[in-house]
């Protein structure tokens, strides 16, 4: 296996406390769709049937258009973000403009790296030449069964596996080093018997690869309801469970733009409660700097997360290996308050 074992996603920022407030967020999450191919029982997307009766929710791809004025405020900061996340609820793929996407994103360097996560069901070799060709950074793929038969039992989808991982092999024998593609697998859903599969099947077609773990993410989303089991042993990428943070660090660096324009605090907004703007109406700086987010910021500060109906049950917080700028909390608070009298 040639493939480094590695997460999907950079685990710490250095110094993240020194750095609040950020004049430019790390990471800007652009949904694509927020409809998904893939009905996995995990996550809320796939429960067709929650999808049309939570609002805000069903919305379908993102409009071009849109999507161009998103990324045209996003040039507006004062450098561009490091990461532009084309990826949060739904397939990113089933967006059928979304190599042109990519492209528009790249031609106008709005960010350091454009990357995004997928199944990679609807992946065909004219799809990843385009992809290829608009320039993506990195693809992460998510695998959910390592037969046609684990597919249907966990996704509710005919998956012709073999046709599946000939056209990773293709993007990854035509992407070269130029589109990294992490590879990943839920250990915990899939019997373990076919793990050494899984390994021996991508190992050698992805630079990166690793196995994850249930952690209980969307808040609001009945997991027992669902057959889901919550990993209690270790988090999402097998570390030990630390004492859980009181402090969101995400809404300090990121925050997301839904399908439909909208603003979520969060990449985990499943159910669009923690919206904090429009794009359609308002410009992408603007919500990085509005009084909406400032109010969830200094609520976290103040140590009010857990008493929280929206984020209070968050299991990011303990499986999902998050910043800890907890000792910083009061000294942030402090920073944000005078940072705020002092505006005009």
């Amino acid at each position: 296996m040639q493939a480094k074992i590695h997460p999907r996603i950079r685990l710490q920022r250095p110094q993240l406390e020194q750095r609040i407030p950020l004049d430019v967020p790390f990471i800007i999450n652009v949904d694509p769709s927020d409809r998904c191919n893939l009905q996995c029982k995990f996550c809320p997307t796939g429960d067709h049937d929650l999808m049309r009766v939570t609002e805000g929710r069903n919305h379908g791809p993102m409009k071009f258009d849109l999507f161009k004025k998103v990324v045209d405020d996003i040039c507006h900061f004062e450098r561009p973000v490091k990461v532009l996340r084309l990826y949060k609820d739904g397939e990113p793929l089933s967006n059928p403009r979304f190599a042109d996407m990519v492209r528009y994103a790249k031609e106008k360097n709005c960010s350091e790296a454009i990357d995004t996560t997928t199944n990679a069901i609807l992946l065909t070799r004219k799809m990843t030449d385009d992809i290829i060709e608009a320039g993506l950074d990195r693809m992460n793929i998510s695998i959910y069964g390592m037969s046609t038969d684990q597919y249907v039992e966990f996704s509710g989808r005919k998956v012709r596996f073999d046709e599946l991982v000939r056209n990773i092999r293709y993007l990854y024998e035509n992407g070269g080093d130029k589109l990294v593609i992490n590879i990943k697998i839920n250990s915990d859903v899939v019997p373990g018997a076919t793990r050494d599969k899984f390994y021996q099947s991508f190992g050698d077609i992805c630079h990166e690869i690793n196995d994850e773990h249930v952690m209980s993410c969307w808040s609001g989303f009945d997991y027992d309801a669902h057959g889901v089991e919550v990993n209690q042993t270790v988090g999402i990428y097998g570390q030990t469970l630390p004492s859980e943070v009181l402090v969101c660090p995400y809404v300090f660096y990121s925050f997301s733009i839904n399908s439909d324009g909208t603003a979520s605090t969060c990449f985990l907004d499943w159910d669009r409660q923690r919206r904090i703007g429009d794009t359609k109406t308002e410009s992408v700086v603007d919500i990085w700097h509005g009084a909406q987010l400032r109010a969830w910021q200094e609520m976290m500060l103040r140590g009010e997360r857990k008493n929280s109906p929206l984020c209070g049950s968050c299991g990011q917080l303990t499986h999902g290996s998050p910043d800890n700028i907890d000792p910083y909390r009061e000294e942030l608070l402090a920073k944000l308050v005078q940072i705020q009298t002092a505006a005009p």
